[in-house]
């Protein structure tokens, strides 16, 4: 049975990782959760649920803008040849949640099975405050960055902070 809000929010609280949450009505794409960004302050984000040709799963976690070429990221991410979108009934098998609920917070579901690489941009990794969805799409819970790593280590996951997105390559050429 899947972690819910309550047991994530015990989770977090065990950690002592500081989280705010902010009920609202669910927004299922990243276009619908505009209207949320300036209630809700901090980074916004997207997750993608990808998985590879040999069945490896990624969850790759950057801004709500961020500009990322799935033909691109196969070797950023370290996936072995071309990367799609997992289907809806992997991604609840794998991390509980549905499409449109997808979040980092949801491999607190996969604490055991260790079957998703987890990749946050490092874009992302920027911002002091960042919000994703609680499990669910119907509020959203921000979180430090910090807090964010801090999280994923607990859930057995290494977090790699890369450039996925071409805002973070763009800061990296820069360099």
């Amino acid at each position: 049975m899947p972690v819910n809000r309550m047991q994530l929010m015990s989770f977090l609280e065990g950690l002592g990782i500081p989280v705010s949450t902010v009920d609202h009505e669910p927004v299922f794409t990243v276009a619908e959760s505009g209207v949320l960004h300036e209630r809700i302050p901090g980074g916004h984000t997207k997750n993608l649920f990808l998985k590879d040709k040999k069945g490896n799963l990624f969850l790759v976690v950057a801004l709500h803008d961020a500009t990322i070429d799935l033909k691109k990221i196969s070797a950023v991410i370290g996936a072995s040849g071309r990367v799609s979108f997992g289907k809806a009934d992997l991604l609840e098998e794998v991390l509980g949640v549905t499409p449109g609920s997808v979040t980092p917070f949801s491999i607190i579901n996969d604490k055991e099975a260790q079957r998703v690489s987890v990749v946050f941009d490092a874009k992302m990794m920027e911002q002091d405050v960042l919000n994703f969805h609680p499990l669910l799409n119907n509020a959203t819970t921000a979180i430090s960055a910090d807090g964010l790593l801090v999280f994923a280590k607990a859930c057995g996951h290494e977090a790699r902070v890369l450039a996925v997105s071409a805002e973070a390559q763009k800061v990296t050429e820069d360099l």
